[in-house]
């Protein structure tokens, strides 16, 4: 019996710590001397500790009192829902994240608003459905790029486990963490370098929660910011503190971080239509290269009013010697013009992801960490005017596991406060040098930056030359 009052107190502890009703702040019991929280501990608390062993602070549904209203919500009928109910509250609540630095200046706020508005929650370049049977070998009356593209498919997919396995799998869910910063910011004035990576790194979490077909849901958490998004199959929707609930232009889209080594059918499916254009050594690994480029239609549908997506192109990189897919890199390029007839600024997105650390999980090879270069390179109008920012990212996967019980797709609903207008990609896009051409080179400092040399950790200093490895690579004409 003492055991088990024993394993009670400890959950008791556990739960008031871990409740966010407890404070508005994670510091302030910090800031309370024990005497003071011990006076001012409400009623029902008191009757807790002073014998009552219930699990009554263990909710299902989500906390009532959580600020940031991303899901279902939260009302009466806690038992109502089971597990869904439970993922909602989880996925609802703001992770406790450590911070890369002390103050919130304007200048760290800019950037890390950039950072989640780029890296937050990219989407692939096409709509995709993982339900389709991806194409047949074919040799004859095929072009060698077309047949070599698929076999190269066909090699990834037996290697990421097989198309049975994948083909099983109903749902999956996948936790892990990432480190952000922005590196470097170049404008006419000259370059400025972040001195010390791992020290301005900003911190944070993931969660990633997938079901066919095509619904995803994901909440990332950094420096004390929170952005989410998701898909019910039909409607991509996401959600930021600047901007709210709102729909993304275009057809519903696949979420760049799951093909990522995370999602192989998917990323199996995406490659469907691409073409192998030659070789590349990637790591010390002899690869592949396909690429896929996005159809007109899907571009035109994708842009907005003065903002017009030009061209979306996806590279893959698949080792020769594993069959896997080592390196992605993805570009796109935005038309912006600030009124009819006026002077056009481009803006060219360029994300390259590299996948480490392939471990079996069910039978299913997943990349369980990875590194991602992104480019922000803004021209047109003077050369003056030409800025680039270059930002970094580090991830780590914690927990994946696949058919989890009980998961439906209430958890995919959108949220009710959803805009009814749909918004392009270019909103993420630095807010000063969308709407005006010209501009002082104090802002462009806080948004823009250059790509140079990649960097293998923020905690290593030795970079390593991308320009190198060109010399590598042989293309097919």
């Amino acid at each position: 019996m003492e055991r088990k009052q024993g394993f009670f107190s400890g959950l008791r502890e556990k739960a008031r710590s871990e409740s966010p009703a407890r404070s508005s702040s994670p510091m302030a019991g910090l800031l309370i001397p024990r005497r003071r929280r011990r006076r001012d501990r409400p009623p029902e608390m008191m009757e807790q500790r002073n014998g009552w062993v219930g699990l009554a602070p263990l909710m299902e549904g989500p906390d009532p009192g959580a600020g940031d209203g991303g899901g279902g919500g939260g009302g009466g009928g806690r038992k109502e829902g089971g597990w869904g109910r439970w993922v909602k509250g989880q996925l609802t609540r703001v992770p406790s994240v450590g911070g890369g630095g002390g103050g919130g200046s304007g200048c760290r706020r800019s950037d890390l608003r950039l950072l989640l508005g780029v890296m937050g929650a990219p989407l692939a370049p096409i709509q995709v459905s993982s339900a389709d049977p991806l194409p047949h070998l074919s040799i004859k009356d095929t072009p060698i790029e077309t047949s070599s593209a698929q076999y190269i498919l066909q090699q990834y997919t037996a290697a990421s486990g097989g198309l049975k396995l994948q083909s099983s799998i109903r749902n999956a869910y996948a936790m892990g963490r990432v480190r952000m910063v922005a590196s470097e910011f170049e404008t006419a004035a000259g370059v400025v370098k972040t001195r010390s990576l791992s020290r301005e790194a900003e911190s944070g979490s993931f969660v990633l929660w997938q079901m066919a077909p095509e619904m995803w849901y994901v909440e990332l958490a950094v420096g004390g910011s929170k952005v989410h998004a998701g898909c019910n199959g039909k409607l991509v929707w996401r959600h930021t503190p600047w901007l709210g609930a709102h729909a993304a232009k275009g057809p519903a889209r696949p979420l760049r971080r799951s093909l990522q080594g995370l999602d192989p059918l998917t990323t199996a499916s995406m490659f469907a239509n691409a073409v192998c254009i030659g070789e590349k050594v990637v790591n010390g690994e002899d690869c592949f290269i396909l690429k896929l480029c996005t159809d007109p239609e899907t571009l035109k549908a994708r842009s907005e009013g003065l903002a017009e997506i030009i061209r979306h192109v996806l590279f893959g990189y698949f080792s020769q010697k594993t069959g896997l897919l080592i390196q992605m890199e993805d570009s796109h390029l935005t038309r912006i013009q600030s009124n009819p007839g006026g002077e056009a600024v481009f803006w060219e997105t360029t994300i390259s992801s590299f996948m480490e650390d392939y471990r079996l999980v069910d039978g299913v090879m997943i990349a369980h960490s990875g590194r991602s270069f992104i480019t922000l390179f803004r021209f047109g109008e003077t050369a003056m005017s030409h800025t680039k920012t270059r930002m970094e990212e580090e991830w780590s996967i914690e927990e994946v596991a696949f058919n989890v019980p009980g998961l439906s797709i209430d958890c995919f609903i959108p949220p009710a406060d959803i805009k009814s207008s749909s918004i392009s990609e270019s909103c993420e896009l630095p807010q000063g040098d969308r709407s005006k051409g010209t501009g002082s080179t104090g802002s462009h400092r806080t948004k823009v930056a250059a790509l140079e040399k990649p960097i293998k950790s923020f905690d290593d200093e030795d970079y390593a030359d991308d320009d190198d490895e060109d010399d590598d690579s042989l293309w097919r004409v």
